[in-house]
Order: structure tokens, then sequence, then C-alpha cells
């Protein structure tokens, strides 16, 4: 009896294995670089974040203290980092992902042939931010009169004197929010792309018999509805990328902190403590709560963009 029901159970593994084994051997590979790289650094700076870790000595426990003083004693956190972090998110999170999805459908109105070259141009800055931004951008808002910027209202007379653009609290942040929005088309904007042309041509066709008479019907009750998913991903690209945003200001400006903390963000706040001061706990108590808050808006996207079925 025993013999015959370890028989059935290797019968039933072997069959297991038959049928879904292969699928798992391909996920292994992936569950493992995931478990490797993802899991488990999250896990420990999840970990240290409860500890004073100055890299040299090891760890050791002092409970909340990091969150406390990050809450409560952290002038610059609160004052600077936070509300840049936070208008920096609210202005180019949804409007990269606005423009994204503009430039998707215009571009899905367009032949095949400029479609997929007006398409590589919009992508391309995501490939090449740190050079453009050392070549193009800072060429462009360079403090002298040399400055693309500065020679072109100097000649209109519009200014008396160059002005530091990147060196000045009052426009670095819009700089930044330009130069991330031109930077913003990377893989959200191709998902919602191939989304796009994705859609069956009849679904407008049966569309128009149903009464939908302009463009503007068709993208919010056909196409917005049937990519859903190419939706959402392109959602969380860009809360990911807004939020892991940080050498923008930095590179911009040449300096970290940048001027007055006029482009600090969460990023900025973390390479700060954790590679400049060596205070590794109390970073990685900072990398949480930019964790936390990078959860939050994907939950959000996930109720506003999630399959109904």
């Amino acid at each position: 009896m025993q013999n015959n029901t370890l028989t059935s159970s290797r019968s039933g593994l072997s069959q297991w294995l038959y049928k879904e084994g292969s699928a798992y051997g391909f996920l292994a590979m992936y569950a493992l670089l995931f478990i490797t790289f993802i899991v488990v650094p999250v896990l420990v700076a999840f970990l240290l974040s409860f500890t004073f870790f100055d890299t040299i000595q090891l760890p050791t426990f002092n409970g909340l203290r990091n969150y406390i003083v990050l809450l409560t004693q952290d002038d610059i956190f609160m004052k600077y980092v936070l509300p840049n972090t936070i208008q920096f998110a609210v202005i180019v999170g949804p409007g990269g992902y606005v423009l994204s999805f503009m430039l998707a459908w215009m571009l899905a109105q367009l032949p095949k042939l400029p479609r997929t070259l007006f398409a590589l141009i919009l992508y391309s800055p995501s490939m090449t931010t740190g050079v453009a931004m050392t070549v193009v951008w800072k060429t462009l808002f360079s403090g002298d009169q040399n400055g693309y910027l500065n020679s072109f209202l100097l000649g209109l007379r519009v200014i008396q004197e160059p002005i530091q653009w990147l060196q000045s609290p009052q426009y670095l942040m819009t700089i930044m929010i330009i130069v991330t929005l031109w930077s913003s088309m990377g893989v959200g904007f191709l998902a919602m792309l191939a989304g796009i042309l994705e859609i069956n041509p009849e679904m407008y066709e049966a569309g128009a018999l149903d009464g939908i008479s302009n463009r503007f019907q068709e993208i919010v009750n056909i196409t917005i509805p049937s990519m859903k998913p190419q939706m959402l991903f392109g959602a969380v690209m860009a809360i990911v990328g807004t939020f892991q945003a940080g050498a923008i200001g930095v590179t911009l400006s040449g300096t970290n902190p940048t001027p007055q903390y006029a482009g600090q963000l969460i990023v900025n706040h973390i390479e700060d403590y954790g590679f400049l001061r060596y205070e590794m706990g109390y970073a990685a108590a900072v990398s949480v709560v930019l964790l936390l808050m990078v959860l939050l808006f994907t939950r959000l996207s996930n109720r506003l963009f999630a399959s109904d079925n």
C-alpha cells in the first residue's frame, strides 16, 4: 500500500515536471536575478534603516531614531528636499505621462516609415540624457554671454547682463523640469505606441456606427480603454523615473547640494548621507521613505488603469 502511494506520488511529480517544469525553468533565472538585485537590497535597506552604520564599524541597532530624526529634526529634508520632490513629481510625472501618450497617438496616425523615424528621434534622448545635458543643456543655459539663451536675450536687449541660469535657485527647478520632460520619452512611450497600434481598426468603425463623431471621443471611449495594460505600464515607468531622478540637478548645477537646495531631491539626500557623510543607516531610512512614496503612487495607478477582468 505504501509502495503504491509512493509510486503514485512520483508519477504525479513526473507529470507535473513534464507539464510545468519547463515554464518554471525559464522563470528560474529571472527569479534568481530579481531576488538577488531587488528583494535582497530592499530587505537590507529596511533592516539598516533601524541601525547606525558608518560603513566602518558593524551596524548598531537604534530603533526608530533615524525615522524620528528624519521627520522632526532634518530641516533640509522637510523644508527643501520633500517639497522639491513633490513639486518635481507632480509636474514631471503627469506631464511626461500625458506628453508620452499624446506623442504616441500622433505617431500612430503616420505611415510606418516616418512613424519609426520619429519614434527613434523621440526615444533617443532617454538613452543619452547625461551626454545631452553636458553638451546641449549646459551650453544652452551657460551663465556667460556665450551661452545660447543669454546670447539670444542680450541680442534682443531683454536682459542687460548674463544670467546664471544653472546657479540661480530661482530658475534651477524650472530647468530641471524642462530637461526631464524632454528626456521622458522612454519605454513607457514605446509601450503606449505599441498599444495604440495593436487596437483593431474595426473597433473605430463600430464606434462610428454607435455615434462617435470625432477623434477626442475615439480616444476617450476606444483608445484608452483598449490599452489599459500599456497605460498602466507607462504610468508605473513615469512614477519610478520621476522619483528616482536626482542626478539632473547635480549635473546641471555642478554641485551637490544644489545652490540653496533649490534642486535637491530625495535621491540627492540619500547620496549626500550615504556616500558623502557615510551615514548608511540614515540614508537607508530615507530610501525606505522614497520606496513607500513610489508604492503609494503605483497603487494609485493600478486602481486607475487595472483591467476590469
